[in-house]
């Protein structure tokens, strides 16, 4: 069954669709970038152009960083606050005419690593951790998804932890990986000493460069790359609605 995964990101819109069973992208990832600001009516619109492009008709998946309760976006950490207590699936099902799901943008990438990826076949407590324009997170046990987690916002060194550690900091702070890596290491041992997880699994655009900074760690749990990359919030995205 192909279903077409959407990733709403705080700089760019991912979309692809997705077969469900292999968790393989069946046509080439289509990219535009978010809209500023990023307001419902507005990402609504390039949603609708999504569809219109792919000429889709059959069930979406969509990813949103927010925390997403029964289809309604409760948070808006890196997206316009029009979103809070906006429900998500009434605004794009409308706007397109097609049934939609969605869900936390940085669970629908742990789910895809979790099923099809760096933690396929993982039995423990894992924690996967999308560093990019914030901090994302999943948490499993078991390949049993907590959802919402949130984990990005804990307290780190007297602000919220994506503020001190997220690879957009690193960037615009012009840290090299090592220094930006101190960082990490603290957040990873903050997770560390509050869940103790049995492994890391690090996402985003920043785990292409895993090797200029895993080195630098110092933690006690197994570190792993995400193996599926940007294309893993559009995987886990589609493949959710058959959870």
């Amino acid at each position: 069954m192909n279903i077409l995964g959407i990733d709403i990101g705080g700089s760019a819109i991912k979309t692809a669709p997705v077969n469900s069973a292999s968790g393989t992208l069946t046509a080439e990832r289509l990219c535009i970038e978010t809209p500023k600001p990023a307001t419902p009516a507005a990402t609504a619109a390039v949603v609708s152009q999504v569809i219109e492009h792919f000429r889709w008709t059959g069930p979406v998946g969509c990813g949103l960083p927010s925390v997403v309760r029964n289809g309604t976006a409760c948070t808006a950490a890196n997206i316009d606050p029009g979103w809070i207590g906006t429900d998500v699936n009434a605004l794009f099902s409308t706007r397109t005419g097609l049934d939609f799901n969605v869900l936390n943008d940085a669970d629908a990438a742990g789910l895809a690593e979790m099923r099809f990826g760096a933690g396929k076949g993982f039995s423990g407590t894992a924690i996967i951790v999308t560093a990019g324009t914030g901090l994302g997170t999943a948490l499993f046990h078991k390949q049993t998804l907590f959802p919402n987690t949130e984990l990005g916002h804990l307290q780190l060194h007297g602000k919220d932890a994506e503020q001190f550690a997220s690879a957009t900091i690193r960037t615009g702070l012009n840290l090299s990986y090592r220094e930006w890596a101190k960082r990490f290491d603290d957040y990873l041992n903050l997770l560390e000493t509050l869940f103790w997880p049995d492994l890391f699994i690090i996402g985003g655009e920043i785990s292409h460069h895993h090797e200029d900074f895993f080195p630098y760690l110092h933690i006690k749990t197994e570190i792993k790359p995400a193996a599926l990359g940007n294309d893993a919030g559009i995987i886990g995205a589609a493949t959710a609605i058959l959870l």
